[in-house]
């Protein structure tokens, strides 16, 4: 594929003429969302940016089972039954750091941090989100204050240094290998999202962005990371957007004004937006117009998908309800069960009485229900499901009911009738609106 250097540098080159141009970052490990970024990336000729986080993958499995290498053979394998080419993928590590292992002393967790980034490095992946920005066991807790900026940028050259090293043996193996580009920033969300929406906007302080791009730059040289610095790419800001059980924080680009007009001190670099999730069109448009020239989302796609398959869990009620010969999938209700089995991805998130948890479970933008759906139950549902569908010719009238957007596309002859399909449509709909805010539709 074409360096992945270079395709950045070119998107960077290209807001600063004053296009623009960005690219939609797919952060997810599910199946169908993964299909659908893959039949989207080919509807559009466009790259697919697939990234997984370091609580979803790491060198100890993470919370998905993978390693980094299990992760990418994973994503190469879908691509390669979606017959989406592998040299138009982007493979990206997201929260690099020591986020996983914070509680831990700075000596262990920053020992773990840098065997998973070699690992991350090693397996091929060439945009990597360094985050050091979360305090570890024995630094010293001050109420309400981040962490050093210097201490951030010290542990973030190290991890750096760290992967440079390790691409200079990953290319005397393979002369070929892509040197990989680097994401930075103090002000970071954090990693799967976070339960503190009902707070308010929170925008960084442009202070604050200019002091970490300069102590970081600062720490780069001192230990001669003079090329690595030239593959800093972007900055991680928060940009006043967010999502929480029940409502949307809206892109504002004047309130975000002043740390947009920043980006003009540095002139080498964009900003990657993390929480896109759930805005509009329009608020995606005004980002990428405003230099956050990297969008990332992911659970909005598997909330997307979760909607599709309740619309298909009613159809098939419908369709087989007192046909006694048809075992049906109760999905929704095998879904609601598993998570109530293990609340530990879902229990710091929902709050309330007995009715407000049950109907977060079902309904919240947080979709914490994304994290079940590699569950053998969950999984032996959904085919049934989609099994019980595919016997039978599924009535127009209740495709109109339950899924009218897929209905203008069957009776337009853009879609087939298929379970399958209109789960990746449910999908594909969502990154209609990301594909129009990068400029590639």
């Amino acid at each position: 594929m074409e360096e992945t250097k270079i395709y950045f540098k070119d998107l960077i080159n290209k807001q600063r003429r004053g296009e623009p141009k960005g690219i939609y970052s797919v952060c997810s490990i599910n199946k169908y969302v993964l299909e659908g970024t893959f039949q989207h990336a080919s509807k559009h000729n466009s790259f697919a940016l697939i990234e997984s986080t370091c609580n979803q993958v790491n060198q100890f499995g993470g919370y998905t089972g993978m390693t980094p290498r299990d992760f990418k053979n994973y994503v190469f394998s879908m691509a390669r039954n979606m017959k989406f080419p592998r040299e138009k993928i982007i493979l990206g590590g997201d929260h690099i750091g020591p986020y996983p292992f914070k509680k831990e002393k700075y000596s262990v967790a920053m020992a773990k941090a840098q065997a998973m980034i070699k690992e991350f490095v090693i397996s091929g992946y060439t945009k990597i989100h360094v985050d050091t920005s979360m305090s570890l066991a024995d630094d010293l807790k001050r109420e309400n204050k981040k962490l050093d900026t210097k201490i951030i940028a010290d542990r973030c050259t190290e991890l750096v240094r760290t992967s440079e090293n390790s691409f200079n043996e990953l290319r005397k193996e393979n002369k070929n290998a892509i040197a990989p580009v680097y994401v930075i920033g103090a002000d970071v969300p954090s990693p799967g999202g976070s339960d503190d929406v009902e707070k308010g906007r929170r925008i960084t302080e442009v202070a604050d962005l200019r002091e970490t791009m300069a102590v970081t730059k600062d720490y780069f040289y001192q230990k001669n990371l003079h090329d690595a610095w030239d593959r800093v790419i972007a900055v991680v800001v928060q940009l006043g957007v967010e999502h929480g059980n029940n409502i949307i924080i809206d892109y504002d680009r004047t309130e975000a004004k002043e740390l947009t007009d920043s980006m003009n001190d540095f002139p080498n670099i964009i900003f990657e937006g993390h929480s896109t999730d759930y805005q509009s069109s329009k608020n995606l448009k005004e980002m990428v117009e405003d230099g956050i020239a990297i969008l990332k989302l992911g659970p909005s796609l598997t909330n997307a998908l979760r909607e599709t398959v309740f619309m298909l869990n009613y159809i098939e009620e419908e369709l087989f309800m007192k046909n006694h010969s048809i075992k049906l999938s109760k999905f929704i209700k095998t879904l609601d069960g598993e998570m109530k089995k293990n609340p530990k991805f879902w229990e710091n998130y929902y709050k309330g009485d007995e009715r407000e948890i049950e109907f977060a479970r079902k309904y919240s933008f947080f979709d914490r229900s994304r994290y079940y759906w590699g569950n053998r139950y969950v999984k032996e549902s959904l085919d049934l499901l989609i099994s019980n569908l595919c016997s039978t010719k599924i009535p127009l009238s209740l495709i109109s009911q339950f899924l009218p957007k897929q209905y203008n596309k069957v009776k337009e002859g853009l879609l087939n009738i298929d379970p399958i399909i209109f789960v990746r449509e449910g999908i594909m709909n969502i990154l209609d609106k990301y594909s129009y805010a990068v400029g590639i539709s």
